[in-house]
C-alpha cells in the first residue's frame, strides 16, 4: 500500500465481483460498506495491527459508528480503491474518512466516516492505543493533517424543519 495519492493512503483494492452488483449491474449497498471494511484492515496494518500485531498486542479495533454517503454508481467489473485519510485520534479513537475510487482515478464514488475505538480482546475492553500504534498514528495524522478535510465529513442524517405555514 503506498501513500502516493493526495487523497489519502491506498488501503484496499479490488474488482467488482458478480456476488456483489444488482440486477443492473451496480454495487449493492451493502458492499459498498464491506469494501471500507476492508479499507479499515488495511488502515490497521499500517498502524501496527495487522495479524501479529493483533496477535502480541491482543487488540483490535470496533468500529463505534459509520456514516455512508452513495455519490455514483460502481459497475461489475470495476477495479475500485479505498483511500483513507486520519481525521483526528485521541487515546482511544481513531476518526477515519474511507473514499472509494476507480483504482488511479480522482472522482469519489462514496464516502464513509468512521470512528473505530481500540479494544483489549481478553475483556473485551476499550483501552488506550499501544505506544507503537499511538506513535504510527501520530505520524499518519501528522501527514494527513495538510490533506483538505473531506467535505462529506461531519455530516448527519436530518431532514430539514418544516417552515411554518402562512
Amino acid at each position: 500500500m503506498s501513500n502516493s495519492n493526495p487523497a489519502g493512503l491506498v488501503t484496499y483494492r479490488s474488482e467488482v465481483l458478480p456476488e456483489w452488483v444488482d440486477y443492473n449491474g451496480h454495487l449493492r449497498d451493502g458492499f459498498y460498506l464491506v469494501l471500507f471494511s476492508y479499507g479499515v484492515d488495511g488502515f490497521m496494518d499500517q498502524i501496527g495491527l495487522d495479524a501479529s500485531g493483533r496477535k502480541a498486542l491482543g487488540h483490535s479495533l470496533f468500529t463505534l459508528e459509520a456514516h455512508l454517503n452513495f455519490l455514483h454508481e460502481v459497475k461489475l467489473g470495476s477495479r475500485v480503491e479505498v483511500r483513507t485519510q486520519v481525521l483526528g485520534f485521541d487515546a482511544k479513537r481513531v476518526h477515519l474518512g474511507l473514499g472509494l475510487y476507480i483504482e488511479g482515478q480522482d472522482k469519489l464514488l462514496s464516502f464513509c466516516e468512521q470512528m473505530q475505538l481500540n479494544v483489549d480482546m481478553a475483556g473485551p475492553t476499550a483501552i488506550p492505543f499501544a505506544p507503537s500504534v499511538s506513535n504510527l498514528l501520530q505520524a499518519m495524522a501528522l501527514a494527513h493533517a495538510s490533506l483538505e478535510k473531506p467535505k462529506f465529513a461531519g455530516r448527519a442524517i436530518a431532514l430539514p424543519a418544516p417552515k411554518a405555514k402562512q
